[in-house]
């Protein structure tokens, strides 16, 4: 299983309903090809409880280190991926819902004053809750409420977790840090990281230089490297190498050579392809495969 995304890597998972724009899913990391899921944004805001296990958690330019009972708060159009610490399991609950659940209706007050400024503002792109602070512990029980309605579904069940959504927004926007809106620049800067990392996904399987990836987003070679390296503290190079990595994983568990599978990767020496999953893995493709026919 992987994340459905188009050329964009905007998710194409559709989260609740016009009516209710509102989803609880229930998901384990060892569900996902490399057990991880690759990185993707949405326009809602997505809220995650870590039910059991740990995760290492992404969002844009920052990293978390989630342990069991954490919740991450993922802003709306946010980049985001999961992997595993120590290659064990994590099961966790992402609470997906449009931002117009807590606001009502565009340009309404609560709109405006409240939603807006949080969504448009990228320093505030994510928050970990870890009970650091008094507030945490209430979250967390208004979240586990929410949880619980939307399984049993009893009667007025919406409109309940429509109130403690409020409440737990309510929360978030007293005490996330408080910086100023993002500029523009840096709005244009997260669309030009989208576009890296769409073109990545569409030709990862071809030989690509970093000459094709600059003229794509419009920006000299220099500046796209850094670019890359200042929002997502990693190389567009090791990136570009992790990901086909992973993409390699589907393939390993047909009848292809490893030979094979490194072409259709993007690989042209399958020596090369060996080295580089070992470093990323700790293991070679053959003892993967191997582990996966157990």
């Amino acid at each position: 299983m992987q994340i459905i995304t188009n050329q964009f890597q905007k998710e194409l998972k559709k989260h609740g309903s016009d009516y209710f724009p509102f989803l609880v899913s229930y998901q384990r990391l060892s569900e996902y090809e490399s057990n991880s899921f690759m990185w993707h944004y949405h326009p809602e805001i997505e809220i995650t409880y870590v039910k059991k296990g740990s995760m290492h958690y992404r969002v844009n330019n920052r990293s978390f280190h989630l342990k069991e009972g954490d919740i991450i708060f993922c802003n709306a159009n946010a980049l985001h991926t999961g992997e595993m610490e120590n290659q064990e399991d994590c099961s966790y609950i992402p609470i997906t819902f449009d931002p117009k659940l807590i606001y009502g209706f565009f340009r309404s007050t609560i709109c405006t004053k409240y939603v807006t400024p949080v969504i448009q503002n990228l320093s505030a792109c994510a928050m970990h809750i870890d009970y650091s602070e008094s507030w945490h512990a209430v979250f967390r029980d208004r979240m586990l409420e929410v949880i619980d309605l939307d399984k049993k579904r009893p009667d007025f069940y919406e409109l309940d977790i429509s109130i403690r959504m409020q409440t737990m927004w309510r929360l978030l926007v007293e005490y996330l840090p408080h910086h100023p809106v993002t500029a523009a620049s840096d709005l244009t800067e997260y669309d030009r990281i989208r576009k890296i990392i769409a073109y990545v996904e569409q030709n990862y399987m071809n030989h690509i230089t970093l000459a094709e990836i600059s003229e794509h987003i419009h920006l000299c070679e220099s500046e796209c490297t850094r670019l890359f390296k200042r929002h997502m503290n990693t190389t567009l190079f090791s990136f570009l190498q992790d990901y086909r990595i992973e993409r390699s994983l589907e393939y390993l568990s047909s009848e292809g050579t490893i030979s094979e599978i490194a072409g259709k990767v993007g690989f042209s020496d399958s020596n090369y392809y060996s080295k580089v999953f070992a470093k990323v893995k700790g293991c070679s493709p053959r003892e993967y495969r191997k582990n996966l026919m157990k």
